[in-house]
């Protein structure tokens, strides 16, 4: 099955940077999941605070990132994200960060999210109705 792509801009900010400075790695990840909150409420209709509020959330259980080009302050970015595989209890989202300025490829990979009870903390089935949202 094939699953939708969306795309959210964002700009680097001055505490994004690191001493060699350009973007820190470790940004890369709160920019996919930045753009994955948005997307989730804009695209799906189905916003994290809903996810909270009847009892799940997603973790990263695996992460790849393969990083292409920097990005500097203030660069403007669109992040590219879509849901590649729904499993049992996860799933998984690839993703592009693209400078665009350049319309060059900065950062790629992929996040294998699984669906947890927010209570008890363990995975959890994804019900169908939630494979049903974000099945466009």
């Amino acid at each position: 099955m094939e699953y939708s792509k969306f795309e959210t801009e964002l700009q680097v900010r001055p505490d994004d940077i690191d001493m060699n400075q350009h973007v820190h790695n470790s940004r890369y990840f709160d920019y996919v999941l930045a753009a994955r909150y948005e997307q989730m409420e804009k695209n799906y209709h189905f916003s994290m605070q809903k996810f909270i509020e009847m009892g799940f959330g997603w973790v990263i259980s695996k992460a790849i990132v393969n990083y292409k080009r920097p990005l500097g302050l203030g660069d403007h970015f669109i992040v590219k994200t879509g849901i590649t595989g729904l499993l049992n209890k996860g799933c998984t989202v690839a993703f592009e960060i693209t400078n665009k300025k350049t319309g060059k490829l900065c950062c790629d990979g992929e996040f294998h999210y699984t669906m947890v009870n927010i209570n008890t903390g363990r995975s959890e089935t994804i019900p169908e109705w939630i494979i049903a949202q974000y099945s466009i």
